[in-house]
């Protein structure tokens, strides 16, 4: 019996130490997003988004056709002439809420305006208003259709465009793979705590830069698996710039209770001109 009782002790801490290191680690490309999406500490980690009465300026929703029958969705901000310039904005978990569509109007304005910017709606609609909603739209995005809606926005904005991407936490990782599908019109990736791609296939195709930025408490991403993503990304012959902040996972998200309004700045300030650089 007591033999019985320390195989079955054995075996409980050798699953929790499974689940604690997945925690930790997964997430290298966005099909893994459903098994992190289920994980209590995750959800647990992210607190429901502080309210917020957002009415924009100048962008409104747009729809676009993709490959799967069903049209994909953005929030369109339009400059006041034609430009080739272009930022791609993508959502954390959360969803495409007022906090992205102001994060994506300022963006455009701080980058001085002559840029169109589309801030992507990768959950089809459905805006989270609480952890375990975000857990369940993060879970539900397949990596086809989140391609497919990635790919409809590419065809969209159409060819001979300098595309960059930002995004935070899923939509950091989301970031890069649209990166990659933009090709040679890629201009620049911006990933703030995004889980890094692990798949070598998948990072070969790489035409641009990549910026980093990943708080030092966070429980979720490792900074050996930030390393290996460097690594991988410069044998692409392109650069891979990371800093860390004292910091955790999600200090950027003004819609955070635990945003950290200084790390954010200093991140806000070298996404900036990280920008800047690759856009003109």
């Amino acid at each position: 019996m007591k033999q019985s009782l320390f195989k079955l002790f054995v075996a409980a801490a050798l699953l929790a130490t499974s689940i604690t290191g997945y925690a930790q680690n997964c997430c290298q490309k966005p099909g893994d997003m459903k098994m992190l999406a289920m994980n209590a500490d995750f959800r647990a980690a992210h607190e429901a988004p502080l309210p917020l009465a957002y009415a924009p300026e100048k962008g409104s929703m747009i729809n676009f056709t993709t490959n799967g029958g069903k049209d994909g969705n953005a929030f369109f901000i339009p400059t006041d002439k034609p430009t080739n310039r272009v930022l791609i904005v993508v959502h954390e978990w959360w969803g495409l809420n007022d906090y992205i569509k102001r994060e994506a109007e300022t963006w455009q304005k701080e980058l001085g305006g002559n840029i169109d910017v589309y801030a992507i709606d990768l959950y089809d609609g459905k805006v989270a208003t609480t952890p375990d909603e975000a857990g369940k739209y993060m879970g539900e995005l397949t990596p086809e259709r989140g391609t497919a809606i990635v790919n409809g926005l590419l065809n969209k904005i159409g060819p001979d465009k300098r595309i960059a991407t930002i995004g935070w936490c899923m939509g950091g990782s989301w970031s890069f793979t649209t990166t990659v599908q933009a090709g040679k019109n890629a201009a620049g990736c911006v990933m703030y705590y995004g889980f890094p791609e692990a798949d070598i296939k998948k990072i070969l195709p790489l035409k641009t830069d990549v910026l980093y930025m990943r708080g030092s408490k966070d429980s979720y991403i490792t900074k050996e698996s930030v390393d290996k993503l460097e690594t991988s990304v410069k044998k692409t012959g392109n650069k891979f710039t990371q800093y860390s902040f004292d910091a955790v996972h999600a200090f950027a998200n003004p819609s955070n209770p635990k945003f950290d309004k200084e790390a954010a700045a200093k991140a806000h300030d070298l996404s900036l001109q990280f920008l800047k650089a690759h856009l003109n």
